[in-house]
């Protein structure tokens, strides 16, 4: 079992910049590829990053490349998304989740993930 609890969502206005973290426990050493999602009011949730075990690969859905940027510290049991030059299309709630059966690679599916947290709420104003 693997408990995910994300923080540092925010009310910010365009332009501005967020970190968001992800610490995870439980059965930590089963922790795999981590994946960022986001829910924005009224549509359904979407994928955002993911990073494999290591951290060397990281992959981005196109809305958010160049701007977001995902990293994981494994001594801490902690992933993190640095968001820089929000827009208010990035308001939504932002989850953080794990994969514990694929030991290589960083899949973008949500199909992929095992165990969730709870979400963050990030708030853009324009």
């Amino acid at each position: 079992q693997v408990l995910l609890v994300e923080s540092g969502g925010e009310s910010v206005q365009a332009g501005g910049s967020l970190r968001l973290s992800c610490t995870y426990s439980g059965h930590t050493s089963s922790v795999y590829a981590m994946g960022w999602f986001r829910q924005p009011p009224g549509k359904e949730r979407e994928p955002v990053a993911a990073i494999n075990w290591s951290g060397g690969t990281t992959k981005y859905t196109d809305s958010v490349k160049g701007r977001f940027t995902m990293s994981r510290d494994n001594a801490k049991h902690t992933v993190y998304l640095q968001m820089n030059s929000l827009k208010a299309e990035d308001t939504a709630v932002y989850y953080c989740a794990a994969d514990t059966a694929t030991q290589w690679g960083a899949p973008i599916s949500q199909d992929e993930y095992d165990y969730w947290g709870q979400g963050t709420q990030v708030t853009v104003s324009s």
